[in-house]
């Protein structure tokens, strides 16, 4: 494993208190960095992490994440969450997420909402953090979804908003270059706390369609994380965490191992 160390660094993390955005402020309080999570409502439990930096006498230690409650979708949260941050060197906008919603007969307003949060709200979170990231060359890192390079039926609104996101990524890459780099991590299939509610019981199943074998977990995509916001030069990328991707339907059509 890579060794980081982002002692004296300052993270934010959205929607970091749980699934992914726990898994990412996690790696970067282990890295040595302070981070503050966010999100409209308190994490369960503190957001902890052993500290694993490099210098010696660091390891060991246990770092705890601030929280700020906050709704990234309100511009009112976030000058109360900027305003409280002297120095910022890491955004990763990961808050997000949809439920289950076929459009015809579904309420306009829900798939307002799904696009407003994925989409609208990192733009904005990503616009107020510019000052104090140009101030320290700092770096912007969105997480999106697989559900937005390819159909995403059920979850059409979200798939869209995510495709729209990696594009957002590319444009700020080059509108702020080279004070600030803008980043996405393509995330696919994923394990988190929700997964067997949001698969349906079947992550076995959704598993073995995986070329590695498994889906993403927290800390796969949070290590990513770390080398992404650390890299000077790389900026407008898409990184894929999906294990290679999802084996094609037809080949298990094809196939009698989808009756097993």
């Amino acid at each position: 494993m890579i060794a980081f160390d982002y002692t004296g660094k300052v993270v934010l993390v959205t929607g970091g208190t749980k699934g992914l955005g726990r898994g990412i402020a996690r790696a970067f309080l282990s890295a040595g960095a302070t981070v503050i999570v966010c999100a409209r409502t308190p994490p369960d439990a503190p957001v902890t992490a052993t500290l694993r930096a490099s210098a010696p006498e660091s390891g060991g230690r246990t770092a705890v994440a601030g929280f700020v409650r906050a709704d990234v979708r309100d511009p009112e949260d976030l000058e109360r969450l900027f305003a409280g941050l002297d120095r910022l060197d890491v955004v990763v906008n990961n808050a997000g997420g949809a439920p289950y919603a076929m459009v015809a007969g579904t309420s306009p307003r829900l798939h307002a909402r799904v696009i407003e949060l994925n989409l609208i709200a990192p733009l904005l979170v990503a616009q107020r953090a510019h000052p104090l990231l140009a101030a320290t060359q700092g770096a912007v890192i969105m997480i999106g979804s697989t559900s937005g390079t390819r159909p995403s039926p059920g979850t059409s609104a979200y798939g869209a908003a995510k495709a729209g996101l990696h594009h957002l990524a590319a444009c700020l890459a080059a509108e702020w270059a080279p004070d600030v780099r803008v980043n996405t991590v393509v995330v696919g299939l994923a394990e988190t706390e929700n997964a067997a509610e949001h698969y349906g019981g079947r992550s076995e199943l959704m598993s073995a369609t995986i070329p590695a074998g498994r889906m993403a977990g927290p800390s796969d995509v949070g290590e990513v994380c770390l080398w992404l916001a650390g890299s000077g030069y790389v900026t407008g990328a898409q990184i894929l965490v999906h294990g290679g991707g999802e084996t094609p339907a037809w080949k298990w059509v094809a196939s009698d191992e989808i009756s097993r």
